[in-house]
């Protein structure tokens, strides 16, 4: 079964692969299969031809981590969600440019990568996290919980769209 967790980034993606990781579970990192598939280099942040990644990826038993993962055809799908003020927090903080720190943080208040998820997976295999004020390992808690069937799917439940700047 694959498990893909996806997210905007600073959401913990990372830090809940590397607690699978840990814990024995097999994670494939999307960022160490994109390679190929780099178009472009703009700022630091590779552009990627998503379709032909995705469509050359192969499938795994396990968990896939990373921003892209909603794309791939996931046995089931964990989005991780935070709060927009705090990913604004992380995102500064890891050195990221005020616009690009913007442009993450519309994207979490749009919820956009919810959105694409659900143009491509089922409602039943999804499950959001809300990862804002949660500790990591009862992320993977839910996350593990979720994979094997005991924690059922559910999504839509957040609303961060109150975080967006109201123009002049």
């Amino acid at each position: 079964m694959m498990v893909g967790i996806a997210g905007t980034p600073g959401t913990g993606k990372t830090a809940v692969g590397d607690e699978l990781a840990r814990r024995g579970e097999r994670v494939v990192r999307v960022s160490d299969t994109v390679g190929p598939f780099v178009v472009a280099e703009v700022n630091g942040v590779r552009e990627v031809d998503e379709e032909a990644w995705a469509a050359a990826f192969q499938p795994v038993d396990g968990y896939v981590e990373g921003g892209l993962a909603h794309l791939l055809p996931c046995d089931r799908l964990v989005i991780l969600r935070c709060r927009p003020d705090v990913l604004e927090r992380r995102l500064a903080t890891r050195g990221y440019s005020p616009a690009k720190v913007r442009e993450n943080v519309e994207a979490e208040a749009l919820d956009v990568v919810l959105c694409e998820a659900l143009d491509l997976h089922s409602p039943d295999r999804l499950l959001e996290i809300e990862t804002t004020e949660r500790e990591v390992g009862e992320t993977v808690d839910i996350v593990t919980a979720f994979a094997s069937g005991r924690e059922p799917p559910s999504h839509g439940h957040l609303d961060f769209s109150g975080y967006l700047a109201v123009g002049p």
